[in-house]
């Protein structure tokens, strides 16, 4: 540690004796950079994580490389704009979206990789392009912007870039070591990195300079006011080839800066609000988080069994029906009374963010549910292509006439009892014995062989060869 905290310093005064002779860059942000601690703190931030990502990413090449190359440029953004943070004034929600116009640019760079034909980097494209949505943690101007708090915020970010993360690791666990470590090294990036930096120097925002310069829109900008409704982002499960269109510019995680301008920052989260909640609704049938004209403009994506839902009925049941192709559903307000009902959702995502008492996933295609705690029990029943992943203890899951399961346990869940019937495909997925150990799969028997011996049958599990 003495050693790192000298060079720091001496790296401090290399700067500031360029300085001083005439060597300016850029202004004041080289002085800037020099002296503040959260800023040398964010370059050792890129230098320890960054740097490790990068490095696999090279070994790798190709489209993987690509979009580090990007991640690497939306990271050296934000350093820029915490030094300007320093200099400017708490700008207006137009001016907030003007200032962070340059990380907005660099992240819809990033997601424009994701669109068209799917690529066999397909996962590790998406893991990197959702992961940037955490450094979305810059814009968070008070407790009613919408946001999360921004250690909460770049939790939630990564825990949906984990999904696809995850796929990487199961993919490469045998074939390449360096897929392994790019997966990791990204994961390592933002929890702990960026998380632990935010937890240390901006736990409640940015701080702004209360006599800085003043961020004005620019014209362009101030004419786009307010953002139209965005359209659904893309499937999360779908194998099919996406078809790139001018109207998917703007999904994504580019949606969280894209909706600065109408005054929500996370309107495209879907978060559930007091008065969307069925008991303090007059009309009592809300669908959750979407205008009237959006409703409209992707009404080719209902369910025939009926509209979107994501609403508490009665205060007791959480219900999530015929949802289609929206991976950014979330369940926040929640508790242990509470039962989770998910019907008929199709290509979608849902988190539930709190301990609840009860989940069933019922008549779902195509489906990931991510959840904490559940009190009783976890059941999956007439599914097909379904992912669930424990992040905390659940008792009990039980999957029934169910074709294609991923469960995917937490060290906290190990001991969760497991039972199948009328299923197959059904593998389930728990951490390794050391923290940096890849996940073990496991294939849960569908098969059986039953003799009839000493009066009785005996049952046992048929093992198939090469298992």
């Amino acid at each position: 540690m003495e050693e790192k905290l000298i060079e720091r310093l001496e790296s401090a005064v290399a700067k500031l004796e360029a300085l001083s002779t005439g060597f300016h860059v850029g202004g004041g942000d080289v002085a800037e950079e020099a002296v503040d601690p959260s800023i040398v703190a964010f370059g050792d931030l890129m230098e320890q994580y960054l740097t490790r990502v990068s490095t696999a990413a090279e070994k790798i090449g190709g489209q993987v490389l690509d979009v580090t190359k990007i991640v690497q440029e939306a990271f050296a953004v934000q350093k820029q704009l915490l030094i300007k943070v320093k200099q400017t004034q708490k700008p207006d929600q137009a001016g907030l979206s003007e200032f962070l116009k340059p990380l907005n640019e660099v992240i819809m760079k990033a997601a424009a990789m994701t669109e068209g034909r799917r690529c066999n980097f397909f996962n590790h494209l998406k893991s990197a392009v959702d992961s940037l949505s955490a450094l979305a943690w810059i814009a968070f101007t008070g407790k009613d912007c919408g946001m999360s708090m921004p250690i909460a915020h770049v939790e939630e970010s990564w825990q949906m870039a984990e999904f696809y993360s995850n796929k990487v690791l199961i993919e490469y666990r045998n074939k390449d070591p360096n897929h392994i470590e790019w997966a990791k090294a990204l994961k390592e990036l933002y929890v702990p990195g960026l998380r632990d930096y935010v937890k240390g120097f901006y736990p409640l925002g940015p701080v702004w300079s209360p006599t800085g310069k003043t961020v004005a829109p620019s014209k362009a900008s101030a004419a786009a006011m307010p953002a139209p409704p965005l359209p659904p982002p893309a499937s999360l499960f779908s194998s099919e080839s996406s078809q790139g269109s001018s109207s998917k510019q703007k999904e994504g995680i580019s949606a969280i800066f894209q909706q600065l301008s109408s005054g929500n920052v996370t309107a495209g989260l879907r978060r559930v609000t007091d008065d969307m909640k069925t008991k303090n609704r007059t009309d009592r049938t809300g669908v959750v988080g979407t205008s009237e004209k959006e409703s409209r403009a992707g009404s080719h994506t209902f369910s025939k069994a009926g509209p979107p839902k994501l609403e508490l009925q009665m205060g007791r049941k959480w219900v999530v029906e015929n949802q289609i192709g929206k991976k950014n559903l979330v369940i926040e307000d929640c508790d242990a009374k509470q039962s989770v009902y998910v019907y008929g959702c199709k290509d979608s995502v849902l988190q539930i963010q709190g301990k609840v008492n009860n989940i069933t996933i019922d008549k779902c295609t195509k489906m990931g549910v991510v959840f904490k705690d559940v009190v009783a029990a976890c059941e999956i029943v007439n599914c097909n292509g379904v992912e669930v992943q424990c992040q905390g203890s659940a008792p009990t899951i039980s999957v029934d006439n169910t074709s294609g399961c991923q469960l995917y346990l937490s060290k906290d869940s190990l001991e969760t009892s497991i039972s199948t019937a009328k299923s197959s495909e059904i593998n389930v997925l728990v951490p390794g014995a050391e923290p940096d150990d890849d996940w073990v799969e496991h294939s849960l028997p569908q098969q059986y062989i039953h003799v009839f011996k000493d009066g009785r049958f005996e049952t046992t599990a048929a093992s198939h060869s090469g298992g």
